[in-house]
């Protein structure tokens, strides 16, 4: 079923839209992050969270090798896979949990999937210009997310009056997709990426990849224990006010008291994704979870 609108089938379509799930795609479990704040403010939704764990990290990949990653997701998405899924409708909007995806592949997807909307990332840049008292703001990514178009027009918008500190902060990403819980050796690996930045003076820190808000009690440590006054700049819930804003001018905002169901897919270790569902989002629930393969030509098939 095609969720595309015209005059004709405008009524039908739009209850349609307001049934279909939202899907949630990120590198890893990253997206969580996001995919907790869309919870959050739209529980009444559907969601499926796709998590691309077989190539994870992203930010150690090229833009060109992500863009065909996130081509393939989409695709299942919103073709047969949906209904591999045991979903009944295709997605209705695509939240892109990823810097690094939206960083290499937004305009893109956007172009080459003109019948669905996506909602991207971008390093919050924007509020830490605003909100400095220093005039110097740090940002931690992945360098891919600092390699492409998005990052520089966001320096280019909203940081032209202020010193922008940067680090590529890989290993953050590792210790989110190993699990935790985390010990004094990772507290020391985030005070080691993070003292070049805390020593230039900086009083905001944009979290520009969506692993980093699970780490944020050993990064507001690591702070506290330099002796600095950092203000951490999350934009996950800011990402989901958008996401709604997307449904609502598209009428297609599920409003009603019935608690929506997310599935949870993982081209990872399935049961490894299982114990971080659990972890990252405090439940002891199982929800319904199905691991997925990559096969020839950027495919995914049910495993």
């Amino acid at each position: 079923m095609s969720l595309e609108e015209s005059d004709e089938t405008r009524e039908y379509t739009t209850a349609a839209l307001r049934q279909a799930p939202i899907g949630v795609i990120d590198s890893g479990v990253g997206g969580l992050s996001i995919l907790r704040e869309l919870h959050h403010l739209m529980p009444n939704e559907d969601y499926v969270f796709l998590a691309d764990q077989a190539h994870v990290p992203y930010g150690e990949k090229s833009l060109a090798q992500v863009r065909s990653y996130t081509e393939g997701i989409t695709r299942f998405l919103l073709n047969e896979g949906y209904k591999l899924a045991g979903l009944q409708l295709p997605v209705k909007l695509i939240v892109i949990a990823c810097n690094t995806a939206s960083a290499a592949a937004l305009h893109e997807l956007r172009r080459q999937f003109p019948q669905i909307k996506f909602v991207g990332m971008e390093p919050a840049v924007k509020p830490a210009a605003e909100r400095t008292r220093t005039g110097v703001i740090g940002v931690i990514a992945t360098a891919a997310t600092f390699q492409g178009k998005l990052y520089a027009s966001l320096l280019d918008r909203f940081a032209t009056t202020v010193e922008v500190q940067t680090r590529a902060c890989p290993e953050f990403v590792a210790l989110v997709e190993r699990g935790g819980p985390y010990d004094n050796g990772d507290r020391a690996i985030v005070a080691s990426a993070l003292s070049p930045l805390l020593e230039t003076g900086i009083d905001q820190l944009v979290l520009g990849c969506t692993h980093f808000p699970f780490l944020q009690p050993l990064i507001e440590e690591v702070i506290a224990e330099a002796g600095r006054m950092v203000a951490i700049v999350d934009p996950s819930a800011a990402v989901a006010r958008q996401a709604r804003r997307v449904l609502e001018r598209k009428e297609a905002y599920r409003n009603i008291a019935q608690p929506g169901r997310t599935v949870y897919l993982t081209t990872g270790d399935l049961p490894k994704f299982r114990s971080y569902i659990q972890t990252l989002l405090d439940t002891r629930d199982l929800p319904p979870m199905q691991g997925l393969d990559w096969q020839a030509g950027q495919q995914l098939g049910l495993r």
